[in-house]
Order: C-alpha cells, then structure tokens, then sequence
C-alpha cells in the first residue's frame, strides 16, 4: 500500500511583540472610549451647576 502524505497546518507559539501590540490598542481604545464618558459627565456636571448659580434652575420643587 501507498502511504499518503496528510498535510497538516503547523501551529507557531504567540508572536509577543503581536500580543504587546493587539494588548496596548485595545488597552488605548478602551481607555479613550472610558475618558470621552468622563469627560461628556463632567461637562454635563458643570452645565448643571452653572444653570443652578445663575438661577435658572432649582432643585426645589414648585409648589402650586
């Protein structure tokens, strides 16, 4: 019998420099997407206790 040669993909070991790579974009874009939340709170913060200052708004309830 004719033995058949089975050709098998062969597996590397992890890439550290590829590893380092993929790890320090997602570790920056998470960390972009977490500080544009910050920000967008704080402005949103700030806006609050502007209007409160000028009087434009109250955190007393109306009575009618």
């Amino acid at each position: 019998m004719v033995g058949h040669k089975v050709v098998h993909a062969t597996l590397k070991g992890p890439s550290v420099v590829k590893e380092l790579v993929i790890g320090l974009t997602l570790g920056l874009a998470a960390g972009g997407l977490w500080k544009m939340h910050h920000w967008n709170k704080q402005r949103k913060t700030r806006s609050f206790y502007d209007l409160l200052e000028r009087g434009e708004i109250s955190v007393v309830a109306a009575e009618e």
